[in-house]
């Protein structure tokens, strides 16, 4: 649509129309042109003007009916006319009144005249147009279960549907005037993840990865998320940006169950089923070298192991049916069980150094955050998993520095493998992010590892951030973790 108007000219005599167009061209408009009535009728229906210039006097149908036709036309209904006649008598006036014609202009046409009568009802038409799809609009996204707004081009909130006024709990007048910009206001009840992506917020953020909100779970609340996407909107109106708000807190649930119950399936399971078949490949293989006392002992190691296997398996279970609720701080961990935790995964997957700063923690007893153990696990066990995948030998030098904040403690798990690009340091906490296929080592080919640690670290109010090493090869993970100020026993 040209952003003037289209105006269609109807005129079965060529020099008339040529005169029209000699007045309208140079004036921003896009000239259409028809010599008759059935022409007309089809170029409008094709067109949809903005404006019908239409000669009463034509030979295979008049003006009037034309413009009735087009009155009976549903798209076509409100596109206005302006009927150019020789006529001066008032009974045709009223007629063409009757038949829904707007505006009359008399042949011969003083030029001005002319362009400022069109200039008047296309902007009357295009301003009657807006009205009716902000109208639409605004019916629309009323009944939506996302949270809709406008901004303006200061990020200031122009317009609220009633889920975001629900979501950001604005004043529930929609005729309030809100002073704040969305930033201000969103950071009284959300964390804004990921942080670095916000920072260019909102400049940088279409057709980027997602943002999200995050409003971190409480002793009496389960964390909450909203998923946050832009568009920009007409660089020449004060509404520049429209925001969606969904609620995708089920979404990040669901993601995290996986990944956990991945994770107690691949890793639970895999060392007592190994030892298990190995015992069993032994019998079988060549039972008569074996004396009894052999047999026996290598009965009893596969008994203690299939009893082992079991009990995994009923604990998965229990898990699958909902005993392990979705509720990370429902227990809370004592950071004295950092060391022994590393030897656990140091010995699983098989790495030779992983240093521990500082190297005793048992003045940590009294120390809690608000996590589960087994949460902290799989979060430091997926952590070495990708440094041992992605090192050049899958040997990496792993070392794991603690330090208490004013707040919280901070956890910074560095290796010297290697580097990313700034755009991977930014993007590798988005949920489905991947620097090559199944780079968070997971679930290949999903990217769930380091997305769903990045959702349990901000629903408890933590941060995530990757930084290259400076002086050497090798990333630094930071984890910023709250601390657990209230009755740590679960």
């Amino acid at each position: 649509m040209n952003p003037k108007g289209n105006i269609l000219i109807v005129d079965d005599e060529q020099v008339m129309r040529q005169i029209m167009e000699g007045v309208l061209t140079n004036q921003g408009y896009h000239l259409e042109f028809a010599a008759g009535g059935n022409e007309a009728l089809a170029k409008a229906a094709d067109l949809t003007p903005d404006l019908v210039l239409l000669d009463v006097m034509m030979p295979d149908m008049d003006g009037f009916e034309v413009c009735q036709r087009l009155r009976a036309a549903p798209v076509l209904a409100e596109v206005p006319v302006i009927m150019v006649t020789a006529l001066d008598d008032r009974e045709s006036r009223l007629k063409g009144i009757k038949v829904g014609a707007d505006d009359f202009i008399s042949k011969p046409f003083d030029a001005a005249e002319l362009q400022t009568r069109v200039q008047t009802i296309v902007r009357l038409n295009r301003f009657r147009r807006l009205l009716s799809e902000r109208s639409k609009f605004r019916w629309v996204v009323e009944q939506a279960e996302d949270g809709f707004l406008i901004l303006s081009e200061e990020t200031k909130i122009v317009y609220a549907n009633t889920q975001a006024r629900l979501y950001l709990e604005l004043p529930a007048d929609p005729d309030e005037v809100i002073s704040e910009t969305f930033l201000q206001v969103v950071k009284r009840h959300y964390h804004c993840e990921p942080q670095a992506m916000w920072a260019a917020w909102p400049e940088q953020a279409i057709d980027q990865a997602h943002l999200y909100l995050v409003r971190p779970e409480s002793t009496t609340a389960d964390a909450f998320w909203l998923q946050v996407d832009l568009m920009e909107m007409a660089a020449e109106s004060n509404e520049r940006y429209l925001v969606s708000l969904r609620d995708v807190t089920q979404n990040v649930v669901v993601r995290r169950v996986m990944w956990t119950f991945h994770d107690q399936v691949s890793h639970k399971l895999r060392t007592p089923l190994t030892l298990l078949t190995g015992f069993l490949e032994i019998l079988k293989e060549d039972p008569a070298a074996l004396n009894q006392d052999e047999v026996t002992s290598i009965l009893t190691k596969a008994h203690k192991n299939a009893h082992r296997l079991q009990a995994e398996v009923i604990r998965i279970f229990d898990f699958m049916q909902g005993s392990n609720t979705t509720k990370l701080s429902l227990a809370h961990f004592c950071l004295a069980e950092i060391p022994e935790m590393l030897e656990r995964i140091k010995t699983d997957l098989e790495l030779e150094a992983v240093e521990l700063h500082p190297a005793d923690l048992a003045n940590q007893s009294d120390t809690y955050l608000p996590i589960s153990s087994q949460s902290i696990e799989q979060i430091l066990r997926e952590l070495f998993r990708n440094a041992k995948k992605f090192h050049p030998q899958q040997a990496p030098n792993m070392e794991i520095r603690i330090s208490r904040l004013e707040q919280g403690v901070r956890f910074q798990i560095c290796d010297d493998g290697q580097i990313l690009s700034p755009d991977q340091l930014v993007k590798m906490w988005t949920p489905y992010y991947q620097a090559e296929k199944s780079f968070s080592g997971q679930i290949p080919g999903m990217g769930l590892g380091l997305a769903t640690i990045a959702g349990m670290i901000w629903s408890i109010g933590g941060t995530c951030t990757a930084y290259n090493r400076a002086h050497e090869p090798g990333l630094m993970v930071e984890l910023v973790i709250p601390t657990w100020n209230g009755d740590p026993t679960p």
